[in-house]
């Protein structure tokens, strides 16, 4: 089955598209799926916000990732639940756009997304632009057909080292071929930035152990802060992850993570967690 537009697409519908600002959607969490992590609802409100940019300047260019000041986890999704999309537009050119957005489940806040900005390039560069342009009135009207994500491949972390409780290390090999790469880009395949931010918060997670808590219980990550994707990742590349802690208190523990390839900067992001019994 062709995975455009099936195996990483999380926007089953535009129920809303207002004057260049605003768009409202939804998408179908597969109930086959074990689990949809935090990252892809981020991806999800993204995607949203990503057709109301391309709307904009007629399917000419298109955003892809970059920069996300604030990314709030409020409560976990499950399989077979409906999220309801929100974005809005800040600002939007053929160089960038500007864009918050939000999703909610059962009427429950799942996840806000603040101060985004991503570069806006070329269609053509990573899709066929007709393509494009005939799906966006597909999905006003039509919808697409809930199912297509069969869920991610193995993205395990591979732990390397460090320092206990505020240095830990990993590697992450970026498969050289997957479904997703399908559908994110058909002519420019590239490591979504949502899945690195996954990658970010697994790495993160390696010392936000029980025995870090002021009440021995878990660690939960509440927000994903200054976010940054300095290039793209290509299919095959090594990524080596650092987490350190930045902060700890009773009631908080921050995290720096920071990916390279090689010794190249590529990602960076600060992750903020409380314990459980806070949330």
């Amino acid at each position: 089955m062709d995975s455009h537009f099936r195996a990483f697409s999380f926007v089953d519908r535009i129920t809303r598209l207002g004057p260049g600002d605003s768009i409202r959607g939804q998408y179908t969490i597969p109930p086959t799926l074990d689990a949809f992590p935090a990252s892809l609802v981020a991806e999800a409100v993204g995607q949203l916000a990503a057709w109301a940019a391309m709307a904009t300047v007629r399917c000419s260019h298109r955003p892809v990732a970059g920069i996300a000041g604030t990314i709030e986890l409020l409560s976990a999704v499950h399989p077979g639940q409906v999220l309801d999309l929100a974005a809005e537009l800040e600002s939007v050119d053929t160089e960038t756009v500007g864009y918050g957005g939000s999703a909610h489940a059962d009427g429950i806040p799942v996840i806000r997304l603040l101060d985004c900005v991503g570069p806006m390039l070329p269609v053509e560069d990573f899709d066929d632009p007709q393509s494009v342009r005939d799906r966006l009135p597909f999905l006003r009207t039509v919808g697409a057909a809930p199912g297509g994500f069969d869920g991610l491949p193995a993205l395990a972390l591979d732990p390397c080292g460090g320092e206990r409780d505020r240095v830990a290390r990993a590697r992450l090999h970026v498969p050289a071929a997957a479904p997703f790469f399908a559908d994110h880009f058909p002519r420019r395949p590239v490591f979504p930035g949502t899945l690195l931010m996954h990658a970010s918060l697994q790495a993160a997670a390696l010392l936000a152990t029980p025995a870090t808590s002021a009440n021995g219980g878990a660690w939960m990550p509440r927000t994903v802060s200054d976010v940054k994707l300095r290039t793209f990742i290509s299919p095959g590349e090594t990524l080596s992850l650092e987490a350190r802690r930045i902060g700890h208190s009773d009631s908080s523990l921050a995290i720096a993570v920071e990916s390279r390839i090689k010794q190249r900067l590529v990602g960076s992001a600060e992750i903020l967690f409380c314990p459980a019994l806070n949330l």
